[in-house]
């Protein structure tokens, strides 16, 4: 259903009408050249402006500000040229050509080349040139002086942000200050970011990916090595059953789903299993409604029917699985089909029938979102979905694997190198060795370093989350394990809204000395900062600004997909208004702050505007130094560069290319696998291809093939914790399981004298991971076919995690305390991430207390096909605004008669945290009687006031909605710190 907005009495205008009129007549006359085969009528009617014009018109108007000086400028007559960029949105990686006209991007086309979006467009994607250009974006830096932000300049800015963050290290510390990085940095200022941080001397650091995906990256990589999706968009084409679960992919990842329906075409059959009957699910074969947060006895449900045929994979099992037996015997003894119906609400039969697609119809896939990582027990869930796969024999062969979609363009690329906030760039961890590493390729000196933090145990301990940065300044600082409480929050590019509890979050940040905003848009943080809250609150020194970063389009850098495969993104535009890049802000900052020479002395300088700006190129060449451990370190910019110009070499099912070569540059592609995905093992010049689908034992290393990872041992309790004999990549040199290389390992195996003697002295006492030389990398793998990080078994059984084989756990607020009594929730925890965290405690009042009772609803979240993220960019986009104009709340008929509620009224939502949310009412039977689902994209609505008072002036989102998460509930994962936004509770009342 379209939520259509009503007028407001714009249309009734004549000079409304008139200029609407011009628009549309000038706008087909544009087009009709570039489209011969179209009349105006079906462009119209294609592209809806015939139908709501009048909102896309008016919205447009200040475009006229962006016209270039030159003469002829848009008429054809000027210079044009076409960048090669990628969508700035989701992780699909959708290729972008660029039409720009004497500096103005004029037009853009999706690239019909590329391997991964096959010349398609999602709405989003298609908008994308308005981003670019939008006439929303917060033009120059700004202070807030009285409860209005006025205009400053950057000098004024950058001295008195610098200056208050000095004045704050003295006073408190370097930990009192906490970074908030973000997911659409590329790969080259999200590891800018995690090295700023370092030097400012805090781990106090996170991004986006805590909310969305940290749970799968800790899972994921804790059963098998790598926590990142297995295989690729691409690859799902060699699927024969494909099993969504916590994953809308026609709305969060819409042209991922073009290779699903390829692959339909040949046969694949389509599971989805969701609390919701999605876009998604209207696609597929089989709908399954669960409960939501039920993963785990439905996935050990489908295990419980595999074990008991017999379908399981015995020999894969026995060659590359520790700990499946046990498995076993906890999924028969608890996961019997009638407490399965019991705990997800299906029937056994629907779980049988689902158990013998994925068992009978192999290789069968799994794909999972944010359904199954936004809960307390995450972690759990991920690793049940992985322990399934393990199972049927699906992981590391083309056609299975666990596809994983990431949310953001690059938010794999800002987990792998960025700022973390338990790990430096490539997940290396905090030690002491860690650092030394990269201080030797920073150039230095590690004492200097750790001088920067208030203490060595402060240098290697992790941070807080950004989850939980509201706790960091509002907890009682004796509970908390660092010296000083948060004082100071940096958002450089991150959506608030996207982020729970955001009633106290208001309260959080009203309290704090100092709160800065980088950001091509306001977002919501601004108009949240300004908004009046309580005088109790209110820290009468704060400090607020603006700063105005460019948007991807007006810099250059590589990006992430989801598959692993990176892609480099050419500068479209130069920076508009006083715009400037993030990688431009980090060395202005770290100019004032007093160790600009140590960030960017590895990089040369370009001029943008007559300012200094580091070489992206030249920060990737040093991610290609240092982050060997996740093989970044193959992926030259020139071997990517070469990649974006020859797309067409690369095969839409496997990404590779047969033959071909560059005429610029003659680098030769034949093997290469399209965007290098990592890890691409050693230096550029050793000529990896890539790995399109990891722990693949049917190829060569050196043709991307692999094993699982030896990163837990080689033993535990007796039994083997590496490969069995016989268990290895094809040609592997070392027929059985065996350690990650090191120096010492290559001595005994009588291979350390094909080193080179410079390789020698870098290796000598050095393990694969801390080469410089990479020369340990290249003799294994090149030389004799092995994978440098050993050759193990993937765990079933995690023992080092909360429950080491997954569990069951209610959340902690819910509509069932019969379960939760069933299947309690963890123990509290004193310090985790270095604030108390509550489990028990909150779930057991919430039973004492008969929550369920007042709000008897289970409300969940997630995305739509128009927005993105907190949906602030894509908001004040007006081709998008008009397709989606108000936050709604589906609700299923029955609920809805029995509250007296029609479809389109407005309603009220208020949840335990005492927040109340106005929005309208979509009656639908997509959602089960117990639920209801919001859209995530929304802000700049509060408890039913309209915010655009506090936005700054002219930079207010064209569509303004309530959040959803001011109104969400405490709950976090016990591993990863996890925000628990899939499952809460709440009530629905006409309003």
């Amino acid at each position: 259903m379209l939520l259509t907005k009503k007028s407001h009495g714009i249309h009734g205008d004549p000079a409304h009408r008139a200029g609407s009129a011009r628009f549309v007549q000038s706008l087909s006359r544009g087009l009709s050249g570039a489209l011969p085969t179209m009349d105006r009528r079906a462009f119209l009617r294609r592209s809806g402006l015939g139908v709501g014009v009048g909102l896309a018109a008016t919205q447009l108007t200040l475009v006229k500000k962006a016209k270039a000086a030159t003469p002829g400028a848009g008429d054809g007559s000027g210079k044009i040229e076409v960048k090669r960029t990628v969508c700035t949105h989701c992780s699909v990686g959708c290729a972008i050509d660029a039409v720009v006209e004497n500096g103005i991007w004029v037009r853009q086309e999706p690239v019909f080349d590329s391997p991964i979006n096959l010349g398609a467009h999602c709405a989003k994607g298609a908008a994308v040139r308005e981003h670019g250009h939008g006439e929303f974006r917060l033009r120059y830096p700004m202070k807030l002086v009285g409860g209005k932000y006025e205009r400053i300049s950057w000098d004024t800015a950058l001295n008195e942000i610098s200056a208050k963050m000095l004045e704050l290290r003295k006073a408190s510390g370097p930990d009192s200050v906490y970074w908030v990085g973000s997911s659409k940095h590329n790969n080259e200022q999200a590891y800018l970011m995690r090295k700023f941080v370092s030097f400012w001397g805090s781990n106090n650091c996170d991004h986006q990916a805590r909310i969305c995906h940290s749970t799968t990256v800790a899972g994921v990589a804790n059963t098998w090595g790598y926590g990142a999706m297995t295989n690729s968009y691409n690859d799902m084409q060699n699927s024969k059953v494909a099993l969504y679960i916590g994953s809308n992919a026609a709305e969060a990842h819409p042209v991922s789903l073009l290779h699903m329906l390829h692959a339909k075409e040949t046969g694949c059959k389509m599971i989805v299993v969701d609390p919701r009957f999605t876009r998604t699910a209207a696609k597929a074969d089989e709908y399954i409604r669960i409960r939501s947060g039920s993963d785990i006895p439905f996935i050990f449900g489908m295990l419980y029917h595999i074990f008991k045929n017999g379908w399981e994979d015995k020999k894969y099992i026995s060659d590359r699985v520790y700990g499946m037996d046990k498995v076993k015997e906890d999924v028969m003894a608890k996961w019997t089909p009638d407490k399965v119906e019991e705990a997800c609400g299906v029937p056994e039969a629907r779980v049988y029938m689902a158990a013998e697609m994925m068992a009978k119809n192999r290789p069968s896939t799994i794909v999972w979102c944010m359904g199954q990582t936004q809960h307390t027990i995450g972690n759990a869930i991920v690793r049940a979905s992985c322990i399934l796969q393990l199972a049927l024999g699906n992981v590391g062969t083309s056609g299975g694997g666990t596809n994983i979609f990431r949310g953001h363009d690059n938010v794999q690329g800002a987990t792998d190198v960025g700022p973390n906030p338990d790990s430096l760039p490539g997940y290396y961890g905090l030690a002491e060795g860690s650092w030394k590493h990269f201080a030797k390729i920073w150039g230095v000196d590690f004492d200097w370093i750790k001088g920067r933090y208030a203490s060595p145990a402060m240098m290697g301990k992790p941070g807080i989350t950004v989850s939980r940065w509201i706790d960091g300044v509002m907890e009682k600082n004796e509970l908390i394990d660092q010296d000083p409480n948060l004082r100071a929050v940096v958002f450089w590019g991150h959506a608030p809204n996207s982020q729970t509890r955001g009633l106290e979050m208001k309260r959080a940040m009203d309290k704090l000395d100092l709160l800065v905003v980088v950001d091509p848009y306001p977002s919501a943080t601004a108009a949240m900062a300004a908004m009046p809250g309580k005088a109790e609150d209110l820290n009468p020194n704060r400090a607020v600004y603006l700063l105005p970063a460019a948007t991807q389009f007006e810099t250059s850098g590589s990006v992430t997909a989801s598959n692993r495969s990176l892609q480099w993104r050419e500068k479209v535009i130069e920076p508009l208004w006083e715009s400037r890049s993030d990688h431009m802000i980090m060395h202005q900052l770290a100019e004032k702050l007093g160790f600009a020479k140590e960030l960017s002395r590895n990089y040369k300088m370009q001029k943008v505007k007559g300012m200094d700006e580091p070489m992206p190129e030249d920060i990737l060449r040093e991610i290609n130094k240092t982050c060997w451990t996740i093989g970044y370190t193959g992926q030259s910019p020139e071997r990517l560069k070469a990649h974006m110009r020859n797309m067409h070499l690369f095969d839409v099912k496997t990404l590779k290319a047969k033959s071909g070569k560059d005429k610029e540059t003659g680098y030769d592609f034949t093997g290469d696998y399209f965007g290098l995905p990592w890890p691409c093992y050693g230096t550029p010049e050793m000529k990896h291809p890539g790995s399109p689908n990891l722990y693949d034992t049917s190829k060569h290393v050196m043709d991307g093939g692999g094993n699982f990872r030896a990163n837990f041992g080689v033993e535990r309790e007796g039994k083997n914790l590496l490969a069995e004999d016989g268990s290895h990549s094809l040609g592997a040199d070392i027929t059985t399981g065996y350690p990650e290389f090191d120096h010492l390992l290559l001595k005994k195996l009588g291979w350390w004298d094909e080193l080179t003697d410079a390789e020698k002295t870098a290796a000598e006492g050095k393990n694969w991971k801390t080469d410089s030389s990479g020369g340990i990398i290249r003799v294994a793998m090149k030389n004799h076919g092995c994978h440098p990080f050993g050759n193990a078994k993937a765990r079933a059984l995690v023992w080092n995690f909360p429950d080491a084989i997954p569990q069951h756990r209610e959340p902690l607020y819910g509509n069932r305390p019969d379960l939760m009594a069933k299947y309690p929730t963890h123990d509290d925890k004193k310090a985790f991430w270095r604030l108390p965290t509550l489990y028990k405690t909150i779930q057991q009042k919430n039973i004492a207390d008969k929550v369920h009772e007042k709000f008897p609803l289970i409300m969940t979240s997630g995305r739509l096909v128009e927005y993105e993220g907190g949906g602030e960019e894509t908001r004040s986009n007006p081709w998008l605004a008009e397709l989606q104009q108000e936050m709604f709340i589906e609700i299923n008929p029955k609920v809805a008669a029995d509250k007296g509620i029609r479809n389109g009224e407005r309603a009220w939502v208020s949840t335990p945290t005492g927040a109340r949310l106005n929005v309208q009412a979509l009656v639908t039977e997509r959602v089960g009687p117990d639920t209801v689902f919001m859209p995530f994209h929304f802000s700049g609505r509060w408890q039913g006031a309209d915010m655009l008072a506090y936005y700054p002036k002219g930079a207010a989102p064209v569509v303004r909605g309530e959040a959803i998460n001011t109104a969400t509930t405490y709950g976090y994962d016990s591993v990863t710190m996890m925000q628990e936004t899939k499952t809460t509770v709440c009530n629905v009342e006409k309003a």
